[in-house]
């Protein structure tokens, strides 16, 4: 399969549509004022000599600067902005300046111990900020076309490339990113070196004797380099006592269940938190931190599709069915353990300990969008589907100003959005991935073309001859999705419709484009293995995306022909493995994509942690003043009093609360 990109697809849907508005027109700016007002600006500033101060904001502040860059380039891809475009090019202007005539560009080091590079690798990120600045740069090079940004990355690239081609397993990421930078700077330049060095980094992990050993003395040495900065930042505070009043934003709150601390150490030095346990094929059991796992799963498969290799694809495969089946929570969110920020044991999914973070189903999000290309599955992409809207789509504010950092499945307060964050990695990821929501939806395979999404757009495609493809979805508040085909003259080709895990009786017909004559199409069952008796769910907590196919449809097609396809959207009542501890007697309700929460707010007079519902009798309602117009689920509890499920993703928006996915039921 082929990818999309600008402006190949726009995004024209009643659900995204306003969602991407706000995010090109209040989030992207939102994050520039808070990464002004953390400092993380004012340190590439400093270290061009623009300004006078002291570096503040973690080692890694840097990426949060070049994620930003990332998501305004391609919401500059898709709607222009002089505000924006303005903003863009005085950072440009800006990193020119700060980047070290090698390439190198790493402000903690430049400022605090200039002269030191490539210390401590698997600890303070050098690598993950490059390769994201690399991101950046190959983003505003696609958006723009303008090579100013892309010059920068190809110099960061370059000195990489001199510096690591030739260097041991010791010498790898600690945070993988890197890896899918090189891999997209090889897809723009063609340059060979980007591409070895991708899989360079990739095979040499897991293969460090001793890590244990080695993380230890970076950690000391780390530790030190940390202490000695607060040492300079004591003295500068002396000098500048006007300088105290400055703080970072604050952290986000997480409820640990015991030992955390424990078994984050555990994880560490085995190897498993960064995936250095072992070598990248013997890597079949999501472990460690879920980010850097998800960067990890992306990365190994880019390089699958860029350079076919038989050995690598088993490893993702298990990995992908092991994270489904037994690691993986409700929503799509991935990541059990707050401290590790990570995986927990099989089945060790609890709903208030969840971490979820949203960087983490962001990731998921890359890695299945890299599968499907790769095996044309349709379970890849409806896990996608499933991630982005919930996993993924609730990190963000209906406003697009506040955010959730980790996204717990149960609340019973601490968690709030939040303007910012000390470490604010997921807005910006969250901002590129929208803006770059289009891609997601079609791709193209020869004389296939394959819908992925059923989000509402118009795509322009160049296949055997030009074709110009229309989407009107109502999902996912309703059930009906045309598909407009409009060749510029009569076409033989196959359209590939993904038929979702949570629809289970689709209907699909053809209206002729010369007659208007609505031709059914027969959909054959899908293919269900016979049980006897009630079996336990096929997965940890009750959504399958392995129960999605796609659907050929091959005919010639004519220019105004039209696919008109009824999904059917009941509330489905979804229930945890018996292995998941905590969950007997509870079930979760979704709705399409969506899944859907008791929310305090909308249920002042019911302990919606306790009150069984009554499973009969549940409806949905449209409630339009709420959030642009949403379907709310109604039922009661045991005792004849409403309940209001809203949607997952919507949560926390109404001020501080509370708040269950999983609820009792009778």
């Amino acid at each position: 399969m082929a990818e999309l990109h600008l402006p190949q697809v726009t995004p024209q849907d009643p659900f995204w549509s306003p969602r991407l508005e706000t995010n090109a027109k209040r989030a992207i700016f939102h994050q520039w004022n808070q990464l002004e007002a953390s400092g993380c600006i004012d340190n590439f500033r400093i270290l061009a000599r623009q300004k006078d101060g002291f570096r503040e904001g973690w080692f890694f502040a840097d990426s949060d600067a070049y994620k930003w860059l990332d998501a305004a380039a391609r919401i500059y891809g898709r709607q222009l902005n002089t505000q924006l475009t303005a903003l863009m090019d005085d950072f440009i202007d800006l990193l020119a300046r700060c980047q070290a005539p090698d390439g190198y560009l790493f402000t903690y080091n430049q400022l605090h111990f200039p002269g030191q590079r490539w210390v401590d690798l698997q600890i303070e990120h050098e690598l993950y900020c490059h390769g994201h600045l690399i991101e950046a740069g190959v983003s505003h090079f696609q958006a723009t076309g303008q090579n100013k940004m892309l010059e920068i990355a190809r110099r960061a690239a370059d000195l990489l490339a001199r510096d690591f081609l030739e260097a041991g397993p010791q010498r790898t990421p600690g945070h993988e990113e890197v890896e899918i930078a090189l891999l997209r700077l090889y897809h723009v330049t063609g340059h060979a070196p980007y591409l070895e060095l991708a899989r360079h980094f990739l095979e040499q992990r897991g293969r460090t004797p001793f890590f244990g050993l080695s993380l230890l003395r970076q950690s000391n040495q780390a530790g030190a380099r940390r202490k000695a900065v607060a040492q300079m930042r004591q003295t500068y505070v002396a000098a500048h006592p006007e300088h105290s009043k400055f703080k970072l934003p604050a952290d986000n709150f997480a409820k640990r269940p015991p030992l955390s601390k424990l078994r984050w150490y555990i994880s560490a030095f085995s190897g498993k938190y960064f995936q250095q346990h072992a070598p990248i094929r013997q890597q079949t059991v999501p472990v460690g931190h879920s980010v850097r796992f998800g960067y990890l799963e992306t990365a190994i498969a880019m390089l699958q599709h860029a350079q076919p290799d038989a050995s690598l694809l088993p490893a993702l495969e298990r990995a992908w069915e092991k994270m489904v089946t037994r690691r993986m929570y409700i929503t799509g969110g991935i990541g059990a353990l707050p401290a590790l920020e990570g995986f927990g044991r099989d089945y060790e999914l609890d709903p208030e300990y969840a971490y979820a973070e949203t960087c983490a189903a962001l990731a998921s999000i890359f890695w299945n969008w890299e599968m499907v290309q790769i095996t044309h599955e349709a379970k890849y992409s409806d896990l996608l589907e499933w991630t982005l809207y919930n996993a993924a789509a609730v990190g963000m504010g209906w406003e697009g100003d506040s955010y959730l950092y980790n996204n717990p499945l149960t609340c019973r307060g601490g968690i709030t959005r939040r303007a910012w964050y000390s470490v604010p990695c997921c807005p910006s990821n969250l901002s590129r991935t929208w803006a770059d929501l289009g891609k997601y939806i079609l791709s193209v395979d020869g004389s296939n073309l394959w819908i992925h999404q059923y989000i509402g757009c118009q795509a322009r495609l160049e296949m055997e001859s030009p074709l110009q493809i229309e989407i009107i979805s109502g999902l996912p508040w309703n059930s009906t999705v045309q598909v407009k085909v409009s060749p510029s003259e009569p076409a033989d080709f196959t359209i590939y419709l993904r038929l979702p895990s949570w629809s289970a009786m689709p209907s699909c017909a053809i209206r002729s484009g010369s007659t208007r004559q609505l031709l059914p199409v027969d959909i054959p069952p899908a293919e269900v293995a016979e049980a006897s008796g009630e079996t336990a769910p096929a997965t940890a907590q009750g959504y399958d995306p392995r129960q999605s196919r796609f659907f050929a449809l091959r005919r010639t097609w004519s220019p105004g022909d039209i696919i008109e396809l009824l999904f059917d959207l009941p509330v489905v009542v979804r229930r945890a493995h018996p292995k998941v501890k905590g969950h007997a007697g509870k079930v979760a309700l979704t709705r399409g994509p969506l899944v859907y929460c008791l929310e305090s707010v909308d249920n002042p007079e019911v302990d919606i942690f306790t009150w069984p519902l009554d499973l009969d009798g549940l409806q949905t309602e449209q409630d339009p003043g709420l959030f642009g117009g949403i379907t709310l689920i109604k039922g009661k509890a045991q005792n004849g009093l409403p309940l209001t499920f809203i949607p997952y993703q919507l949560w926390a928006n109404r001020g501080e609360s509370q708040m269950t996915v999983w609820v009792n039921c009778i």
